[in-house]
């Protein structure tokens, strides 16, 4: 009994320390405490992580033109189809855009803006929309010309 008694409290003391004894893991301690100064961070105009890229869908498929953007403040996108921009919607997010049950006046150019009191920054791609037939059904293609999706 005596030597379990030790045991736990050398454990205990080992809780309170400031250091881990394994250099590889972090005190209990340093994982309580958080740096404020890596929580903020410092303005920056927007950029893409990840820009629009070319894609086919036949007629009936829904498809999401896909975005990554970086900036602080967090910007917002805005979105147009041949130049004409198109009204904000649920179909939008922070991660793309949805286009559902696609048609041959859904094909064109697509772009992209991201904007905030920094700056703007823009990508576009082109989206073919194949007009498969009634007999068809929905054959979606995603064709990935800068990369995997």
């Amino acid at each position: 009994p005596g030597g379990q008694r030790g045991r736990i409290e050398e454990i205990k003391m080992a809780d309170d320390s400031e250091s881990s004894p394994c250099p590889d893991i972090p005190s209990k301690k340093a994982k309580r405490t958080s740096d404020p100064v890596s929580k903020t961070q410092d303005p920056s105009a927007p950029a893409f992580i990840r820009k629009l890229r070319k894609a086919a869908v036949g007629t009936g498929c829904d498809i999401r033109l896909r975005v990554s953007v970086s900036g602080h403040p967090t910007p917002s996108l805005t979105w147009y189809h041949n130049d004409e921009l198109l009204p904000a919607s649920a179909a939008q997010d922070p991660g793309g855009l949805w286009i559902r049950d696609c048609r041959t006046a859904d094909a064109g150019l697509y772009a992209c803006v991201a904007t905030n009191e920094l700056g703007a920054a823009s990508c576009s791609a082109v989206l073919a929309v194949m007009d498969l037939g009634e007999e068809g059904g929905c054959v979606c293609v995603c064709v990935c010309v800068c990369g995997g999706f």
